[in-house]
């Protein structure tokens, strides 16, 4: 994951909107499940917050409940370049249990109105070359509310990260808080901590419902300076339509050690005139510019021109191409050398023209065209 926060903030949600915090087909049956029902769930269709800050485009998560905690009322970044839920403490747990130093833990862990917070301590970097953050916290565990009144669905007790503080460790600043809450759906584990998921991957689901989801193509047009919900986005759930008749182009997952299975696609990257091979990150999480990384690359870092035509094929056979402007599908070239990142990284406009699918259980990842 490589993507940098720094100059656009998560949200503060209220029952109807969001504060943004600004530095910066319908073939399944659509069913939202009850929130107090115990029984396993078909699958649940939420809609997410999009909105625009300049160039950079977000969609948020909205979680209304953390815990037995009811006044949370977040938006969190819908990320799929990272695994795992990061949320800061500050406003949910009582501000005498939070010092600049950690939180007041006596023993292994404390429970805060359904929140156990464990003494297991971390850092989560996100960023890259061009800036980074840095979260301190701790593992914890809680049920989620994931979405608000335009519809919603509760997780099981599940890990996530619980912040205190965030840092830009270039200049020692402190941030406001909540100015980087992730909902990281990525595949495998955190490299914070391998006990913390994606928190879409906990939910009990139906006997032919295999656990995943499907991101449906973003709502260009609801992308405004005002957070704007869009219906039916998010699937949570694969149905055996989704997996095997709907037009998803399957590539398996490669397994490594530290982070279980990665999210990054072995494809061929073409580019005024040149063809390289290079692995991609589809990432929602990288808000403007996608990054082609080139061993070859000339100069460390150099921005292409408008109207420059981008292709790539996965090895499964997936392929998109786009065309570069002023203000949609902004790309730069880096040499990996200066970036000390293999990866090319499709950022969120990606988003506006595909699907994506993540199938939990077998390890695999959709890509559509539309």
């Amino acid at each position: 994951m490589r993507k940098s926060y720094l100059g656009y903030l998560p949200a503060l949600l209220s029952l109807l909107f969001l504060i943004l915090l600004v530095a910066s087909c319908k073939k399944d049956p659509q069913v939202t499940p009850n929130p107090t029902s115990t029984e396993p769930v078909n699958f649940a269709k939420l809609g997410l917050y999009e909105q625009v800050n300049g160039n950079n485009r977000r969609i948020f998560m909205a979680v209304s409940k953390l815990g037995d905690i009811t006044t949370v009322n977040y938006g969190l970044v819908f990320d799929t370049g990272s695994t795992g839920m990061t949320i800061d403490a500050n406003g949910i747990i009582p501000a005498s249990m939070i010092t600049s130093n950690g939180f007041q833990i006596a023993g292994d862990s404390v429970n805060v109105s359904g929140i156990t917070i464990t003494s297991q301590q971390a850092i989560i970097t996100y960023g890259g070359v061009d800036g980074s953050i840095q979260e301190y916290g701790n593992l914890a565990y809680a049920k989620v509310t994931i979405g608000d009144g335009n519809g919603s669905t509760i997780t099981p007790r599940i890990p996530i990260f619980l912040y205190y503080k965030i840092v830009n460790p270039a200049t020692n600043q402190q941030l406001a808080t909540h100015s980087a809450d992730v909902f990281g759906v990525g595949p495998g584990v955190s490299a914070t901590s391998r006990k913390i998921g994606s928190p879409l991957s906990y939910f009990s689901l139906a006997e032919n419902v295999t656990s995943g989801f499907r991101l449906a193509m973003l709502n260009s047009a609801n992308f405004g300076t005002t957070a704007t919900y869009t219906s039916g986005l998010l699937y949570i759930g694969l149905t055996p339509n989704d997996l095997n008749s709907s037009g998803f182009i399957m590539h398996p997952l490669t397994y490594n050690a530290i982070s279980g299975y990665s999210p990054n696609i072995a494809s061929t990257i073409t580019y005024s005139g040149q063809s390289i091979p290079g692995t991609i990150l589809f990432d929602t999480g990288t808000p403007a510019t996608t990054i082609i990384e080139n061993s070859a690359a000339t100069s460390n870092s150099a921005a292409l021109p408008a109207n420059t035509t981008v292709a790539i094929t996965t090895g499964q056979g997936f392929s998109y191409q786009y065309t570069t402007s002023s203000n949609y599908n902004l790309t730069q070239v880096q040499n990996p050398s200066y970036s000390h990142d293999t990866r090319t990284i499709f950022s969120i406009d990606f988003f506006l023209n595909n699907e994506y699918l993540l199938d939990y259980t077998n390890h695999r990842l959709g890509l559509k065209n539309n």
